[in-house]
């Protein structure tokens, strides 16, 4: 039988508080598959479990799920117990499911949530287009003058008008990776997954650059609901594959012509409809050898290109190069003592002892564990998509730590 394998991230109310010691239980049907434990960074070993053949999710059929399903348990001391069921697993993809806990609370039993099959298998309502043709001027007032990369944005769990749908504060990464890991598959090829990615980022670009919603009065940035958006899944499971294009290219998206605003990028699972992209399609083209802007082009049209957005957030504070081993410098020392804060939160990363502003190897060690946490590729080189993610991180423990002791 095929294999997929899981790891488990297990938090605390936020991705600064990871839970040591928390029981992770694998479970299928109510049958116990396999149980463990998460380490002091608050993640478990990398799970091998049973899935179906890969050649399921690269055809568009309906007979067969081409993933399998588990339900995971978490219990942690003095945490509520936690279950997820729906977590998918595909052949020869490493899924990765974090879980929050909360503390836990007398009037509350278990935390159970049900994560709602891929859209490319489940049934989901079409797209509405209730734009009626949002790129012509005039139709949503554009407000932002440049195109920006948001820190966080506010993801509406309903229909615009379902004023009882609550709002989800999600970091503009995780948003973007928990779209594309519940819109197409991962194990299609690399190029036409990164061709859905630029759609997804550019879809959710055009709804901030254009405040869509906030000029309608509404309080929030998206909806998670394909009628109007695209899906959205609250404790989705992400891919790896599809974390890794996220963290490379999240700062991308694509415009048409001499317009300015990201293109508000349609799509649908398999259509010939104008000005839609075609996930399937996608997925032949990836496999005749387009490249993601080949791709999109032929879907959007010959004068769509990428362009690179700026980031909006305090973080990071500066970045113009690859640190590395050798390196040395003013970067290197606020390096340093960033992931030796980090530490506090995260001490299975090494220490790094005297820091000094030279990049050696108890640096490089510190960085290449700080990637495997955190699922980057594990180079012990700081890209601009690690120092993202330990800035990130960084800002994440600074709250934690000053709600302590404010």
């Amino acid at each position: 039988m095929a294999k997929g394998y899981l790891i488990v991230n297990v938090y605390s109310d936020t991705i600064a508080n990871p839970v040591k010691n928390a029981r992770v239980t694998i479970s299928k049907n109510g049958r116990v598959i396999t149980s463990t434990t998460t380490n002091e960074n608050g993640q478990t070993e990398k799970i091998s479990l049973d899935t179906v053949d890969k050649s399921y999710s690269e055809q568009d059929q309906k007979q067969t799920r081409p993933y399998e399903t588990y339900d995971v348990t978490v219990t942690a001391l003095g945490l509520t117990n936690t279950r997820i069921d729906g977590v998918q697993i595909f052949d020869g993809v490493t899924s990765i499911q974090n879980i929050y806990l909360t503390s836990i609370d007398e009037n509350q039993g278990e935390d159970v949530s049900q994560i709602p099959p891929n859209t490319l298998w489940g049934d989901y309502p079409p797209y509405l287009n209730p734009e009626t043709d949002n790129t012509n001027p005039g139709i949503a007032p554009i407000i932002l003058t440049e195109v920006l990369i948001p820190e966080n944005i506010i993801v509406h769990d309903g229909i615009p008008s379902n004023t009882n749908a609550t709002n989800y504060t999600v970091p503009f990464l995780d948003y973007i990776k928990n779209v594309a890991s519940s819109e197409v598959y991962s194990t299609w090829p690399e190029e036409t997954i990164k061709a859905n990615i630029l759609a997804i980022i550019s879809f959710t670009l055009n709804r901030i650059y254009t405040e869509w919603y906030r000029s309608k009065g509404y309080d929030f940035t998206i909806t998670s609901t394909t009628s109007y958006d695209q899906k959205y899944t609250r404790n989705g499971t992400i891919f790896e594959p599809i974390s890794n294009i996220v963290d490379e290219i999240f700062r991308n998206y694509i415009r048409s012509g001499i317009r300015v605003e990201p293109l508000l990028a349609h799509f649908k699972s398999n259509t010939s409809e104008k000005g839609y992209l075609s996930q399937w399609g996608s997925k032949d083209l990836g496999d005749r050898g387009y490249s993601a802007l080949k791709i999109l082009k032929y879907y959007y049209g010959n004068d769509v290109n990428i362009y690179e957005a700026k980031t909006t957030q305090s973080y990071p504070y500066s970045f113009t190069d690859t640190l590395e081993e050798g390196d040395c410098g003013r970067d290197i020392y606020i390096l340093q003592n960033t992931l030796n804060y980090i530490r506090g939160s995260y001490p299975g990363i090494p220490v790094i002892l005297n820091p000094d502003g030279y990049f050696g190897s108890d640096t490089r060690d510190a960085v290449r564990t700080f990637q495997k946490v955190f699922s980057l590729s594990q180079t012990g080189k700081v890209n601009y998509q690690t120092w993202y993610k330990i800035s990130y991180i960084l800002s994440a423990v600074t709250d934690m730590t000053n709600s302590i002791y404010s």
